[in-house]
């Protein structure tokens, strides 16, 4: 029993993670996006308004899964 919860916890922690990694990732996108002209921003900047969700239903549906 300590095995599966243990597991668990563990999965729970990766998934917390992965989604964490990705908010950094975008919070730093935003940031360059603020470097460039402004004809190019909003571009960028709608570029990088994906949800974590959206993007890892992409990325399942991308992988095959």
């Amino acid at each position: 029993m300590k095995t599966i919860t243990l597991f668990l916890a563990l999965l729970v922690l990766v998934g917390c993670s992965n989604r964490g990694i990705y908010g950094g990732i975008q919070a730093s996108n935003r940031n360059e996006c603020s470097k460039l002209p402004p004809s190019q921003y909003d571009e960028c900047m709608e570029n990088t308004n994906r949800s974590y969700d959206e993007y890892e239903r992409e990325r399942k549906e991308a992988l095959g899964k």
